[in-house]
């Protein structure tokens, strides 16, 4: 998948998305700052969310439009009141778009109906973000799908026949660019429910980039989500948690984020290829190997017995597995106590 100028395959460092959602306020200048402020803590890219109320749901009072009683938002009482705080005004994009060519960070969105794949192919965004919730959506994806733009999907509320149709819809519409996040739509989720070992079943099963979409609070998921192969990360960003916002209470801080970057990138770091050669920093340490040494003073003409060599640290002399072949040969010089054992001070040098 490649983004801007950026390529995302499985040699390349996870790709980094703080998402905005409606920690903005309803306040264009804190949506500009966090988009700058996402910058400074090393994200790669900002996520909007792009929707109003009435493209998203219906305003109706009715029960199946109502927050139950254990919703998270259930203050805001309806779908509709609840979206009318949080969207982000259609008039802010180009502007929120400009902002992050400035600071040089990717910027995109998700949208949730076809005006808003309009709104966002008119700015020309370079990737399509699937919230989770549009999964089951096949008219959107088909939309989508057409733009030939490449596809992050998210799959926090889905099973995996609704994956497997959501992928074989964008890839039958003209989507061969997609990457598919491992999510799990609760807020926050517990981390008992993020079976992030799905990460890299995904990557196997869809043959594409894996990754995760991150709703626990913390930052421990992420970290552990790059040991199992995800290259994109997706995490809710707010400058300060005080902040009116309705996503506050889940998002990361600007330090935390920071902090986040950072622990991805060790952590990618720690894990990075199979190797069974010894690492140079190792190498400074062949001390704590073992090896073959005299462990007395012998005169030439001496046979070795058993008694007279010791396997100890350090490595530099003679490997242990030729401690039996050693035994019986004679010596063709005299040795000290804690010279290395070698072939050529016996009567059968080896080269």
């Amino acid at each position: 998948m490649k983004i801007n100028n950026k390529t995302i395959d499985e040699n390349s460092p996870c790709y980094i998305i703080a998402e905005m959602s409606a920690n903005h306020g309803g306040d264009i200048n804190k949506a500009k700052k966090l988009i700058a402020e996402a910058k400074l803590a090393g994200a790669d890219a900002v996520k909007l969310q792009t929707y109003t109320a009435d493209t998203i749901t219906l305003n109706c009072s009715k029960p199946d439009f109502c927050l139950p009683s254990d919703n998270p938002w259930q203050e805001h009482v309806s779908l509709h009141s609840l979206y009318q705080k949080a969207f982000t005004p259609w008039e802010w994009h180009q502007a929120l778009f400009e902002e992050a060519k400035r600071c040089e960070i990717d910027i995109f969105s998700s949208p949730f109906d076809e005006s808003s794949v309009d709104l966002l192919e008119s700015l020309n965004t370079p990737v399509y973000k699937i919230a989770s919730p549009e999964i089951t959506d096949i008219p959107l994806l088909k939309y989508v799908a057409a733009t030939g733009k490449p596809v992050i999907l998210s799959t926090g509320i889905a099973e995996l026949a609704d994956i497997e149709l959501a992928v074989s819809t964008l890839r039958n519409n003209g989507c061969d660019s997609i990457a598919i996040l491992k999510c799990t739509t609760a807020y926050p989720t517990p981390l008992e429910e993020c079976n992030l070992a799905t990460i890299t079943d995904i990557a196997k099963r869809f043959n594409c980039i894996a990754g995760l979409s991150d709703h626990t609070q913390g930052i421990i998921s992420p970290i552990v989500s790059v040991t199992l192969g995800a290259k994109i990360i997706e995490k809710h960003f707010i400058i300060d948690k005080s902040d009116d916002s309705v996503d506050a209470f889940f998002s990361l801080d600007k330090d935390e984020f920071s902090l986040l970057v950072k622990s991805v990138r060790d952590a990618e770091k720690a894990v990075g290829g199979v190797a069974y050669d010894i690492t140079d920093s190792a190498k400074k340490n062949m001390l704590a190997r073992r090896s073959l040494y005299f462990a007395k003073d012998l005169k030439k003409g001496h046979v070795i017995t058993k008694h007279d060599i010791k396997s100890v640290r350090p490595g530099f002399g003679l490997h242990t597995k030729h401690f039996d072949d050693v035994l019986g040969l004679s010596l063709t010089s005299d040795v000290e106590l804690g010279d290395r054992v070698s072939f050529a001070l016996t009567n059968e040098s080896r080269g």
